[in-house]
C-alpha cells in the first residue's frame, strides 16, 4: 500500500526532525550554563550560579520542554525535502552553528544578569553584608534568566527558518504545558520562603523586574533577526 508507504516515510522524517530539535535544545542551553560559569571565573567573579540551581534547571526545567519539543507535528513541507543520506550524522554544520551561538546567547545574558544584580544592590539585604547581598541579587537573577530565557528559546528551536509568529506558538500544547508548568517550577522557589532559603534567593527588588523581563525574552529577539538576516544556519 503505496499510501501508508508515504505516511510511513512522512513519520520517519518527522521522528528524525524532532530528536535533532530536542539534542539542539538541550546542547545549546547547557553550553549556555558552561559558558555562564567559564566566563565569571574567568573575570574574576564569584560564581553566578549556585550548583543547586544549576541542578534544578538541568534536571527539572529543561527536563518537559525536550520531551515536548519531541512531540512536535510534522513540519507542512516535510515531503518537499531531498532524503537524508543514510550515513549522515545529526551534527551538520548549519546545526552546530546554531549550537554554538545561541548557547554562547544564553550564556552572555545570564552573565549580564549576574552583573546587573551586582551593580543595582546599593543596600544590604536579609541581614547580609552589602558584598554579599550583592552576589545573592546577582546569583538571583542568573538564575531566573537562564531558567526562563531557556523555556522562551524552545520556541525558537521548533523551526529554524521560519520565524516563530508564522509558524505559531499555540500549535503544540504539549510544549506550551511542559513551559507553563517548567515556569511554574521556577516560581515555585521564588515564592516558597523556606524554598528560597535552601536555593539562597532573596526577594528582587522590583526595580530589577523590567531588566529580567527584557533579558528573559531577548533569545527570541536575537534569533528572530538571525533568521531575518538569514544567518540561522543553512539546513544541509
Amino acid at each position: 500500500n503505496f499510501v501508508t508507504i508515504v505516511e510511513a516515510v512522512k513519520q520517519g522524517r518527522n521522528i528524525y526532525d524532532n530528536i535533532k530539535k530536542a539534542i539542539h535544545f538541550l546542547i545549546a542551553t547547557n553550553i549556555g550554563e558552561i559558558v555562564t560559569i567559564f566566563m565569571g571565573l574567568v573575570l574574576g567573579l564569584k560564581s553566578p550560579l549556585l550548583a543547586i540551581q544549576l541542578l534544578w534547571i538541568n534536571l527539572v526545567t529543561d527536563s518537559l520542554p525536550a520531551i515536548a519539543l519531541g512531540l512536535e507535528k510534522p513540519e507542512k513541507d516535510i515531503m518537499q525535502r531531498k532524503p537524508v543520506k543514510p550515513g549522515k550524522g545529526v551534527f551538520t554544520k548549519g546545526m552546530t552553528w546554531r549550537v554554538i551561538y545561541q548557547g554562547v546567547m544564553i550564556g552572555g545574558l545570564t552573565l549580564a544578569a549576574f552583573m546587573i544584580g551586582l551593580g543595582t544592590t546599593k543596600t544590604p539585604i536579609n541581614g547580609l553584608t552589602l558584598e554579599q547581598s550583592k552576589i545573592e541579587v546577582g546569583q538571583t537573577m542568573a538564575f531566573i534568566t537562564l531558567a526562563l530565557s531557556e523555556l522562551t528559546h524552545v520556541f525558537n528551536v521548533r523551526n529554524n527558518r521560519k520565524s516563530i509568529f508564522k509558524t505559531g506558538i499555540f500549535n503544540n500544547m504539549k510544549l506550551i504545558g511542559a513551559v507553563v508548568i517548567s515556569a511554574l517550577l521556577v516560581f515555585v522557589i521564588l515564592w516558597i520562603p523556606g524554598l528560597r532559603e535552601i536555593f539562597s534567593i532573596p526577594v528582587l527588588p522590583t526595580e530589577n523586574i523590567i531588566e529580567l523581563v527584557c533579558l528573559v525574552f531577548a533569545p527570541i529577539v536575537i534569533v528572530e533577526i538571525f533568521k531575518l538576516l538569514n544567518i540561522n544556519g543553512k539546513e544541509e
